[in-house]
């Protein structure tokens, strides 16, 4: 099974750009994290087994990132909601063959930020009937204005740029105060519709960038509203990357369950 590259164009006319293979019974959709472009060793991986399953899989960068067309700066979270969008439609638009019993439908493995969107992607899309989060970042933006200091979410708010921190790798990637109040307006909304879709959450314990308090809470609060979710919660070792033979080895178990 090949590869093939795709081009979307967004609402402001840009490109969105990424790669696809199609293939039987299942669809599986990598979304990538914040800063993140769409080929690293998770996507990798993704692909290597669902070519060995027959499956499709997909993977794509964000309008001002990576391969995609636009400036970085003139996105926020609802641009990048919008590009998913776009990307589920294509993928929907010509679902996966139903001739496998029980294993036709769409995957989606979201990492960090990625994660959150592949939530409320799946809340959305009733083909979606399988989640695989990967230290999922809910609320990124939101989290993030709380835990800086008032001095610098001052700063932030009345500048209306910050970069993440600063560490020399963010310091070239500002972000506006649109993306803190776009993050808290999507989190009010994470829990409203509350589609049945098999999820499993897999954070390190070790995390020092995405809390995995925020996983805990988010199952928590799942849970509260809807006792019997599809959900599981995997605190495993690791930081935030979760890159090692025994995190891929998990992801690649989660990923060949039968939903």
């Amino acid at each position: 099974m090949i590869l093939g590259p795709f081009e979307l164009t967004g609402a402001d006319g840009k490109r969105i750009r990424g790669d696809r293979t199609h293939g039987a019974g299942r669809q599986v959709l990598f979304i990538t994290g914040f800063l993140s472009k769409r080929w690293g060793n998770k996507s990798k991986a993704l692909s290597q087994w669902c070519a060995e399953q027959g499956w499709g899989f997909c993977c794509y960068d964000v309008r001002g990132f990576g391969d995609s067309e636009g400036t970085f700066t003139d996105y926020t979270l609802s641009d990048w909601m919008a590009d998913a969008r776009s990307v589920m439609a294509m993928l929907t638009s010509h679902p996966p063959s139903a001739s496998l019993p029980g294993q036709a439908g769409l995957t989606i493995v979201g990492n960090s930020l990625g994660g959150w969107i592949a939530w409320l992607m799946a809340q959305e899309y009733e083909h979606v009937d399988r989640l695989i989060l990967i230290a999922p970042a809910f609320n990124m933006m939101g989290v993030r204005a709380r835990t800086v200091s008032p001095e610098r979410r001052h700063k932030w708010r009345s500048a209306g740029w910050m970069p993440w921190d600063d560490d020399p790798l963010h310091r070239a990637w500002p972000l506006s105060w649109k993306w803190m109040e776009e993050s808290e307006a999507y989190w009010s909304r994470t829990f409203d519709r509350l589609r049945p879709v098999r999820t499993s959450i897999i954070h390190g314990s070790e995390d020092t960038v995405i809390a995995p308090d925020g996983s805990r809470e988010f199952v928590e609060a799942l849970r509260h509203r809807d006792p019997s979710y599809p959900v599981d919660c995997h605190l495993v070792a690791g930081d935030h990357r979760l890159s090692g033979p025994e995190h891929m080895d998990r992801l690649r178990t989660l990923l060949m369950e039968r939903v």
